[in-house]
Order: C-alpha cells, then structure tokens, then sequence
C-alpha cells in the first residue's frame, strides 16, 4: 500500500502569517541636459533607481540621450526626449552659459535654455509616459517638461532636488528675480494647457532632497511631503594613489570642479602659496602641468580616490559643489569654500551658516586669506564640531531607502 503524501505548507503559505509585499510599481525619471549641473541629479536618482529594481519594481528614463546614456546603468531603458532642432544648439546654448555669470547667468538659464528646453522635450516626455505606462514620475528639478506631462497624464509625480540651494531662498535679496521666475514657469503651463498653476520646481505630492537637513538648518517648517534624506553615495571610482606618501601630518584636500582656465589656474597656485610652510600636508587634484614646482608639502595628482581619500584628510577647500560639500560633511570634514557659478555661492552660504566652514574669495583669492582660513577649520574646534553635526544628520537622514519608501507610497 502505497504512503499517501502530505504536503505541509510553507511558513510563507500559512494563513495565519501575512506576507507583506509591495506590489510591482513603474517609475519614469526625467533628466535634462545641463551638462555637469544635472550630474548630481543623475547620481542620486541612479541611486534610488537601483534601490527600486532591487525591490522588484520597473525603472525607465527619459532625457537627452546622448547625455544621459553615459551616466545611467548600462541597459537601463531610455526614451528620448528633446525634439532634434533644440539638439543641434544645446551645445552652443550650454557654452554661452557658461561663459555667464550672476544675474546674467540667472536669466540666460532660464529664458534660453530651461524654458525652451521645457518646449522642446514635452512631445517626447509624454511619449515616453505613453509607451512606458509609469505610476510615477520623478523630475529633476530643472526638468519642466516632466511635472507638465505628468499632470496633463494625471500622474503623481516626485521632485527630485540633487541641490540644497533652492531651499533657502536664493534669490531673497532679488525678489523680481524671484517672481520673475515663477512668472516664466506660470506661463510655461498656460502654453500647454494647465491653469491649476504650481512652482514645477517643488511638487505638491513629494519633494526628495537630496542633501543634509543639517547644512540648511531648521526644516521643521516644510510640508511633511518634503523629504530631506540626505545625499546619495557616489560609486567610487577606482584610482591609484601613492597612500604610502602621507606622512601623518595633518592632510588637506584641494578640488575644484570648475573648468579649466586661468582663473582656475590662478586658485591652485595661491592655494599652493598659502600652504608653504604650513604644517599640513595639501593634495591637489589638478593637473599636474598646471603647478610644475609646488612646495615639498604639496602632492599634485590629476585624480584622486576622493571616497577613500575623505577618511584620511583633516579639511577640504572646495570650490561650493554640492557633491563635494555633502560627500565632505559625511566625513565629519570642515571646509574652506571659494564658490565660482550657480548654485554655489549658495551653498558656500549655507555652510558658512551651519558654522562648519570659511567661505573665500575665488577669483580674487589671495594666499594670506586662504591660510588664515585653512589654519582656523583646522585648528579652531567648532567649526568641526558644527561639520560633525551635519554628519550626525547625514547619516540620521534615511538616505536611498528613505527615498525609495517615499516613492513606493506615492504610487
């Protein structure tokens, strides 16, 4: 006689456990093409999006492709987005910008570029809602084509703000700045149909930010919608660097993302005069050819290993970008801060109000100033003890789970 078999039911099976599992979810994330401004974005959101998939979810992009494929996971799917006549001047648009700077800058930035940049990707951004069929998209804050489409579509949507810059009132001492701003993004939605008219730049369902709380201060009168979750871990790249040669002596960072130039030039080499002779020992991350006899404490190297070279330094002198400040901060790292464009004198601001940083001249720099304010981040006690409080809100913040927590209760 046969044994009759009796299947007993899994843990998972059992009528009396519940498994809680988070239904597939599909997101679009939409990024613009602003060179080196939208990398931080493409960063955090790349970072969030590997957290979705890893959850079981459906992840695409919409963008600029020729831009945005490089900086994406290899095999992510993409849809293009920019209608081909604004393609062919995007690079001449983006040149003429850069070459701008203060409210000259502010306003080419919006009127030539972002505006018609908004124009010139909706057909393709709703065509990619279309085909990809998303619960929710997730726009980069300078992505305006996004809200727009996503509202025609009734779509929740998601800010995504790779900066700290836009929430502390930049433009304060410009209010017709400032309203002339939310004046261009009014009308962009009257073109297109929509009179229920918002700031595209801070979604009414879900705003991530992608910085520390600490450094912009008391947030605790943002809407709860407002996620601040802190800034999303880069993917180290690897690189060589003579570890050996760090002597002990208190070490300093120097970087600049500016581009290269004169001015650029200039800052490495009053930098470089400011620590002769200073018990410290400076990495410069420049080109070599641009300090062909730097003091003895001086080790030049065109890149660095910047993730495992923050453990090992006292301070970083930056130029204000919201990358290296943030990644700094984590470190518990003060900083001496010579904002060039944008967003960073900004940020420079915001640093110098946390009390975790000097903020400095750039382009007029000089090597007395730039000592006495690398000797007192080092050496005066609170300024690290304000950047250690930054970092306890780095690390307090929740960070890409955090995000991605949001995003699955939004759709």
């Amino acid at each position: 006689m046969n044994a009759r078999r009796v299947r007993v039911p899994s843990l998972l099976e059992d009528p009396g456990i519940r498994r809680v599992r988070t239904p597939e979810r599909r997101f679009l994330f939409a990024v613009p093409p602003l060179g080196d401004g939208t990398a931080g974005s493409v960063t955090a959101n790349n970072a969030v999006a590997a957290e979705l998939v890893r959850r079981g979810h459906k992840v695409a992009w919409t963008g600029h492709r020729a831009s945005l494929e490089p900086r994406i996971r290899p095999g992510s799917r993409l849809y293009s987005a920019v209608e081909e006549d604004f393609e062919r001047r995007l690079h001449g648009l983006h040149g003429d910008w850069l070459d701008l700077r203060g409210l000259a800058a502010l306003r080419f930035l919006w009127e030539d570029l972002l505006v018609p940049l908004g124009h010139a990707m909706l057909p393709g951004v709703e065509k990619a809602i279309d085909r990809f069929r998303p619960d929710a998209v997730i726009a980069d804050q300078l992505a305006l084509a996004a809200p727009v489409a996503a509202r025609r579509r009734e779509l929740p949507w998601a800010t995504s703000a790779a900066t700290s810059a836009e929430f502390t009132r930049p433009l304060a001492a410009f209010p017709r700045a400032e309203e002339w701003i939310r004046e261009l993004i009014a009308d962009f939605q009257l073109d297109h149909g929509i009179e229920d008219l918002l700031d595209l730049r801070f979604s009414d369902h879900l705003v991530l930010v992608f910085t520390a709380a600490g450094l912009i201060g008391d947030t605790s009168f943002f809407p709860g919608h407002f996620a601040f979750v802190g800034p999303a871990p880069e993917r180290p790249a690897p690189r060589a660097f003579p570890w050996d040669d760090l002597d002990g002596r208190p070490a300093v960072l120097v970087t600049l993302g500016a581009p290269d130039g004169p001015v650029r030039d200039r800052f490495f080499r009053v930098a470089a005069e400011a620590v002769r002779g200073v018990d410290v020992q400076a990495v410069f991350e420049t080109d070599p050819g641009a300090l062909p006899d730097p003091p003895p404490n001086v080790l030049v190297r065109e890149q660095v290993p910047r993730h495992k070279l923050l453990e090992r330094v006292s301070a970083v002198v930056c130029d204000g970008a919201h990358d290296t400040v943030c990644a700094s901060l984590a470190q518990g790292l003060p900083l001496v801060v010579a904002p060039v464009r944008d967003d960073q004198p900004v940020i420079a601001g915001q640093v110098e109000s946390a009390g975790a940083g000097v903020r400095v001249r750039h382009a007029r720099a000089r090597a007395d100033e730039l000592r006495t304010a690398l000797t007192a981040v080092l050496k005066e006690d609170p300024y690290r003890a304000a950047a250690e409080r930054v970092r306890t809100s780095i690390a307090s913040a929740g960070g890409v789970a955090e995000a991605a927590d949001r995003l699955e209760k939004l759709a």
